[in-house]
């Protein structure tokens, strides 16, 4: 069975075999030293080629036909491991094999499928691309159900909110469980008010319903593991309305919950020994005559009351109530995935999203999984000083802690009151986004730590 695709898009790799073009991927070395291909290495030097990490350059036949292409790494290839994403948008369109790489094959096919994408759905005009041959020697399946995941979390963020909204949303999850054959069960509307307040409250003035979306697939027994995403599907900040500028990628507000998506298909495609459980609160943070209003203090799942300082601070609440009812169950590991806090992008920037856990082990696995995949994290701690900062004046705390100072840590507290059955979580608080284009990206939607995060679990499980 292929992976679910919530965007049918056509394959970047070669399926029809027969007759393809050489891909020369060369250092610096190999041109000075003469250890390519004759031909190959005649015609780079009469272009005066430098094999420069991401140059590309066309080599013709005899005749003047197109016959194949060498490609640059730079001197050190294994400072931009997905450098191979970039001849997926400059190569022209055909099928084209890689003779030689100083790069594994894993590595050099996953970065061309990375950097293949293309969100065009919204374009009148689909222009092909070229189609790689993967290597005999690489995981083939395994780099597709990664690209398959990957492409979920991308073209969620990136599909305007006119299109996924919270009944959209849905819609794409209840896909990717019937895909897989997973449980699933839906709480909306007003059903919300009892057991899951918080997000009833964030997402009752929307004209779509907020719900609660959870799915289960695996087999009773096996290490049990909860993914929480953040299902902000539009984000105006509510009656705290955020600045015309701060709205214009609102979309990706619900980045954390297309990660877990994302992240959640490549765990059931590889058919991993887990017991797995995906909660996601969908809502849309708008502005109507029941808005929820700065000052009011609403009592969450969990018993705590919480105090509304801002109502842009939405994302904590609702993920409060989803991670105390995940939390209920004890797994052995739960991930929360979220795009929750601008402080996050002030101190690491777009690229790297920071987690926070208080478990030392975990740390250090996710830490050696982001290197040996090439998906970056960094920890911040969850630094107990600043408890009281969420501490609030007339309720238990404060859903937007005063002063501005250390934003990101001060929500992971806010998040960990809600946890405490658990025996290892951790939390992402990621951006879902690339500003600008990269080897492995066009910009746009971003999957983040997943690729980490799905090393990582299939590790422990095996």
């Amino acid at each position: 069975m292929a992976p679910y695709q919530f965007i049918e898009r056509p394959t970047p790799f070669n399926t029809k075999g027969g007759s393809t073009l050489p891909i020369f991927a060369v250092t610096p070395a190999h041109i000075e030293t003469g250890t390519i291909d004759p031909i190959a290495l005649d015609w780079a030097k009469k272009a005066g080629y430098k094999a420069e990490s991401g140059s590309l350059l066309l080599i013709p036949t005899e005749d003047g036909h197109l016959g194949g292409a060498l490609f640059g790494l730079g001197t050190n290839p294994s400072e931009h491991p997905y450098i191979t994403g970039k001849l997926a948008r400059t190569l022209p369109a055909g099928d084209w094999h890689i003779e030689t790489a100083p790069l594994t094959a894993n590595r050099l096919s996953l970065g061309f499928g990375l950097g293949s994408y293309r969100y065009d759905r919204y374009k009148s005009e689909k222009n092909a691309g070229p189609t790689l041959m993967i290597p005999r020697d690489a995981d083939g399946a395994d780099i597709k159900r990664q690209l398959a995941g990957v492409f979920l979390a991308r073209d969620l963020i990136n599909t305007p909110t006119n299109d996924m909204g919270p009944n959209e949303l849905e819609a794409a999850f209840r896909g990717l469980a019937a895909h897989y054959k997973a449980e699933i069960n839906v709480v909306s509307g007003d059903d919300l008010r009892q057991n899951f307040p918080l997000v009833h409250t964030v997402g009752r003035a929307s004209a779509d319903a907020p719900r609660l979306l959870e799915m289960r697939w695996g087999k009773k027994g096996h290490r049990k593991i909860t993914l929480v995403g953040k299902g902000v599907c539009f984000d105006t900040g509510g009656l705290d309305i955020k600045p015309a500028s701060s709205m214009l990628l609102m979309k990706k507000d619900m980045g954390g919950a297309a990660n877990v998506m994302g992240l959640a298909l490549m765990i059931m495609d590889a058919k991993l020994k887990v017991d797995l459980r995906v909660i996601i609160p969908v809502v849309e943070n708008s502005i109507s005559s029941n808005a929820f209003r700065p000052g009011d203090i609403y009592r969450s799942r969990k018993g705590l009351t919480v105090q509304i300082d801002n109502t842009d601070a939405e994302g904590r609440l609702i993920l409060a109530d989803a991670l105390a009812y995940a939390d209920e169950d004890a797994p052995d590991l739960m991930i929360d995935m979220a795009t929750l806090t601008g402080a996050a992008r002030v101190a690491l920037g777009p690229d790297l999203p920071p987690f926070f856990t208080d478990d030392a082990e975990l740390a250090q696995d996710l830490t050696e999984a982001s290197l040996e995949t090439d998906d970056p994290l960094w920890r911040l701690p969850l630094y107990s000083g600043y408890e009281k900062d969420i501490r609030a004046k007339f309720a238990d705390i404060t859903n937007a802690p005063a002063g501005g100072m250390a934003g990101a840590i001060t929500a992971a507290l806010f998040l960990k009151r809600f946890v405490s059955n658990t025996t290892s979580w951790a939390h992402f608080d990621i951006y879902g986004w690339a500003p600008s284009e990269r080897p492995h990206s066009p910009g746009g939607g971003e999957a983040q730590a997943i690729r980490a995060l799905y090393h990582h679990i299939r590790q422990s499980v095996r």
